[in-house]
């Protein structure tokens, strides 16, 4: 993977057009995908994203943005998916297959393919049979918010193949983002996919009026339930306490710009998940993510008393007061 290639990102939201900003910053070769034709053309007469980060100027001798995913996959070496995982098959259908296979791609997203029960990386490589060391993952702790006013943030880079992780961390580092790289494909990727459920455990308890007592001893459980899941899926060396697991759950779990948190504070004051949906008019990843690690879990048999909690209350439709109490009773 040389630095220089041309570089795809596929998405139109807030996260795609903070990695956007951020690739121009390297970059003078950026295709960048938007599904819907009307934000195309918006984009492409005002420079800015109407409805995600607006604030981001655009510099168009960067940067070709096209409602076309074949001609951004045919025309680009390296692909950032920044699309919700529920909608990642749908985005890819227009491709003959094999248009990926002689491409590098990295997953932006942080959630499940929800009819696979697959990470995405799993999904590349078992679906689309790309190989293993063409497969990376982008994970923070970063919020797009904080990247569109620069503000100082983290990224973490994984891949199996060094010089991979190497040069997508340079087309990612710039003066306000500082990038690691790590070689734990499968843990950053489902830590990612966890720190979503517990924000959403998170926002539901901040809901219902739980204080910052109770939120700290929330998220030092957490990290343990993250750990135990992600050791057991993939058993390798790694530190929990760094910045791709506990970082990256840290600023998800408490921040005023985590969705999924918002998410789950809406439902803790008694919104239904439709209509916390409908209000936001953005994905929360975690809702997804919550079923499907349970489904997960059925064969994994690992002790998940939060992710638990959240899918009674999101799916079951348990009163998140009496959940989060029995749940309190348990937490030490």
């Amino acid at each position: 993977m040389d630095s220089k290639n041309k570089i795809a990102v596929i998405g139109g939201g807030s996260w795609s057009t903070a990695l956007v900003k951020i690739l121009m910053e390297n970059s003078d070769s950026i295709n960048w995908w938007v599904r819907n034709e009307r934000t195309v053309k918006s984009i492409n007469e005002n420079k800015r994203n109407p409805n995600y980060l607006s604030d981001v100027e655009i510099d168009l001798n960067k940067v070709k943005v096209t409602d076309s995913i074949k001609d951004v996959v045919h025309d680009s070496d390296i692909i950032i998916l920044g699309v919700p995982s529920a909608f990642l098959k749908k985005c890819l259908e227009p491709l003959e297959e094999g248009a990926m296979k002689s491409k590098t791609v990295f997953s932006a997203i942080k959630g499940i393919i929800p009819d696979d029960l697959l990470i995405v990386g799993d999904y590349l490589s078992q679906e689309l049979k790309l190989k293993l060391k063409d497969i990376g993952v982008i994970t923070g702790p970063c919020h797009a918010e904080e990247v569109a006013l620069e503000r100082l943030s983290y990224l973490t880079v994984a891949s199996t193949a060094d010089s991979n992780a190497s040069a997508m961390a340079n087309l990612l580092r710039c003066n306000y983002i500082h990038v690691t790289e790590s070689d734990d494909i499968y843990g950053t990727e489902y830590s990612a996919v966890l720190k979503n459920v517990i924000a959403i455990a998170s926002g539901i308890c901040h809901g219902i009026g739980y204080g910052d007592n109770f939120q700290a001893v929330l998220i030092s459980n957490a990290i343990q339930e993250i750990k135990r899941f992600v050791d057991k899926v993939h058993p390798i060396t790694r530190d929990i306490n760094d910045s791709a697991y506990l970082g990256d759950l840290l600023v998800t779990a408490y921040s005023q710009f985590s969705r999924n948190r918002t998410f789950g504070s809406m439902i803790g004051k008694g919104y239904s998940v439709r209509s916390a949906q409908v209000e936001m008019n953005m994905v929360a990843e975690g809702y997804y993510a919550v079923k499907c690690i349970y489904e997960i879990n059925k064969q994994q048999n690992v002790d998940m008393p939060i992710c638990d909690a959240v899918y009674r209350i999101v799916y079951e439709q348990v009163s998140p007061r009496l959940e989060m109490k029995l749940l309190s009773d348990i937490l030490r």
